[in-house]
Protein backbone atom coordinates (compact mmCIF):
# COMPACT_ATOMS: atom_id res chain seq x y z
CA UNK A 1 0.00 0.00 0.00
CA UNK A 2 1.57 3.27 -1.18
CA UNK A 3 1.15 6.38 0.96
CA UNK A 4 -0.08 9.95 -1.60
CA UNK A 5 2.53 12.34 -1.75
CA UNK A 6 1.58 15.55 0.01
CA UNK A 7 1.89 18.15 -3.03
CA UNK A 8 2.04 16.92 -6.88
CA UNK A 9 3.64 19.29 -9.61
CA UNK A 10 2.93 18.85 -13.33
CA UNK A 11 6.72 19.88 -14.81
CA UNK A 12 7.86 20.19 -18.08
CA UNK A 13 11.46 18.72 -17.42
CA UNK A 14 12.75 15.24 -17.05
CA UNK A 15 15.44 16.71 -14.46
CA UNK A 16 14.00 19.20 -11.91
CA UNK A 17 15.44 20.77 -9.11
CA UNK A 18 13.57 20.58 -5.70
CA UNK A 19 14.51 22.69 -2.40
CA UNK A 20 11.22 22.31 -0.47
CA UNK A 21 10.08 25.53 -1.54
CA UNK A 22 9.76 27.19 2.14
CA UNK A 23 13.19 29.21 2.07
CA UNK A 24 14.61 28.71 5.35
CA UNK A 25 12.29 26.05 6.17
CA UNK A 26 12.61 23.44 3.27
CA UNK A 27 15.52 21.21 2.79
CA UNK A 28 18.94 21.24 0.68
CA UNK A 29 18.45 21.38 -3.14
CA UNK A 30 18.30 18.51 -4.73
CA UNK A 31 18.60 17.37 -8.43
CA UNK A 32 16.17 14.64 -9.43
CA UNK A 33 15.43 12.82 -12.63
CA UNK A 34 12.16 11.40 -13.83
CA UNK A 35 12.67 8.27 -15.72
CA UNK A 36 11.52 8.63 -19.14
CA UNK A 37 9.76 5.28 -18.99
CA UNK A 38 8.19 6.27 -15.60
CA UNK A 39 6.99 9.77 -15.90
CA UNK A 40 7.21 10.81 -12.23
CA UNK A 41 9.36 10.93 -9.32
CA UNK A 42 9.42 11.92 -5.62
CA UNK A 43 11.53 14.08 -3.66
CA UNK A 44 13.45 11.87 -0.81
CA UNK A 45 12.83 15.20 1.48
CA UNK A 46 9.84 16.59 1.39
CA UNK A 47 7.93 13.81 -0.86
CA UNK A 48 6.80 16.10 -2.98
CA UNK A 49 5.80 14.18 -6.47
CA UNK A 50 6.74 15.48 -9.66
CA UNK A 51 5.00 14.28 -12.85
CA UNK A 52 6.58 14.75 -16.17
CA UNK A 53 3.81 16.71 -18.16
CA UNK A 54 3.88 13.98 -20.72
CA UNK A 55 2.24 11.69 -17.97
CA UNK A 56 -0.13 13.86 -16.53
CA UNK A 57 -3.54 11.71 -15.82
CA UNK A 58 -1.68 8.43 -16.20
CA UNK A 59 -0.09 8.40 -13.24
Amino acid sequence: MTTQAPETKIVESYRIACDGGEGPLGHPRVWLQIPEDLGWVECPYCDCKYIHKDFEGKV
